[in-house]
């Protein structure tokens, strides 16, 4: 399994971010992403959980995603960060991705953020984060993250003491940041990466 990170120690003030890539694999659009947060003087982890498969459609995605399995998906990612844990780090991550990085941050008490880019997962009961910086960016409307879904999953990061912002953008389609699918809309990816770049400066 492929984990690309940046040959540099982090500087003073930078940040340790894990960005998990979506049921699409690991695209360009997910270097070009990790590439983005160097720039901004962070180290970014980038693991390649489909251990190099990528697909042009959710649909073929999902199909990979289901033929490796949700626990071993799960152990890889795992295993990936666990290097690196011990810094408190940032997860981020799109869609599937999204909701791998969700999982490991409220499982790690050292986490200092998590920036959600098109997908969230479930919440146990009794989770808990404590002050937990959380940004989510998603399409209005997401036939995968529908606004039902999305109110309950923001009540329950707030009871959970999650510091959470969301940010919606009106008729784009899902993965709206990867410029190399259809999906893509550029003015509300430039627009999610501003914000999403300012929140991480404020961690």
């Amino acid at each position: 399994m492929s984990v690309p990170a940046s040959a540099e120690s982090p500087t003073s003030g930078s940040l340790t971010i894990v960005l998990f890539h979506s049921v699409c694999g690991l695209r360009p659009a997910v270097h070009a992403a990790a590439d983005r947060l160097r720039a901004a003087g962070h180290e970014v982890i980038v693991p390649d959980l489909f251990d190099g498969r990528t697909a042009e459609s959710v649909q073929d995605g999902m199909a990979i995603k289901e033929e490796i399995g949700k626990e071993e998906l799960l152990k890889r990612a795992v295993t990936a960060v666990a290097p690196h844990s011990d810094r408190g780090l940032v997860y981020a991550g799109f869609s599937f991705g999204g909701a791998v990085a969700q999982n490991l941050a409220l499982a790690d008490e050292k986490t200092r953020g998590l920036l959600l880019l098109h997908g969230t997962s479930d919440i146990a009961d009794g989770t808990e984060a404590d002050d937990l910086p959380v940004q989510l960016h998603v399409a209005d409307p997401d036939p995968y993250e529908p606004h039902d879904w999305l109110n309950a999953w923001y009540l329950q990061m707030r009871r959970a003491g999650a510091d959470v912002e969301v940010f919606r953008y009106a008729g784009a389609g899902h993965l709206f940041t990867d410029p190399d699918l259809p999906d893509y809309d550029a003015e509300a990816a430039e627009s999610a990466w501003k914000v999403a770049l300012g929140f991480l400066a404020g961690l």
